[in-house]
């Protein structure tokens, strides 16, 4: 069994899989929500100048993940370059289309797996893992191969 896969990367599939890893970029945005709803309250009663304080903190939270994720996304000399990877039934190697990186996965080595709406997140560890878009399958049987090949070889989604 051989996948060919290609995309090109994008700071949203990065977001993706830190939201998939990384529980504080989870909970950010429902962290920020609330302490809005607790600013508009003490708005309403009188108290402007926390109320203001706290607006300003939960847009600071509510934007701080996506501005860290685009940062380091514009810092990384390869992170814009399209990928081409090679999936056999124990290995994806990865590499940039102009071969100025490259990567070999071993599956049997991954510390687990999340598919979210555009990625499968593969975890390589704690804190480390790569998104691999859904984007990059040519065909749904490619995709829902991929997805059996995870299952087999590492286990059920969200392991880790």
């Amino acid at each position: 069994m051989l996948i060919r896969l290609r995309w090109d990367p994008e700071p949203a599939d990065w977001a993706d899989g830190i939201r998939a890893t990384v529980p504080f970029a989870r909970w950010s945005r429902w962290f920020a929500v609330a302490l809005a709803v607790g600013s508009i309250v003490l708005f309403l009663i009188g108290q402007t100048g926390p109320a203001v304080f706290g607006l300003a903190s939960a847009l600071v939270i509510a934007l701080l993940p996506t501005l860290d994720v685009w940062l380091a996304f514009r810092r990384n000399p390869i992170a814009g370059r399209t990928v081409t990877a090679d999936v056999d039934g124990h290995t994806i190697r990865m590499m940039t289309a102009d071969g100025t990186a490259y990567s070999d996965i071993q599956l049997a080595d991954l510390s687990g797996w999340a598919e979210t709406e555009r990625n499968f997140v593969l975890r390589t560890g704690s804190r480390g893992f790569h998104p691999l878009p859904g984007r990059a399958f040519d065909s749904t049987e490619d995709l829902d191969r991929f997805r059996d090949l995870l299952v087999r070889t590492v286990g059920p989604a969200g392991g880790s």
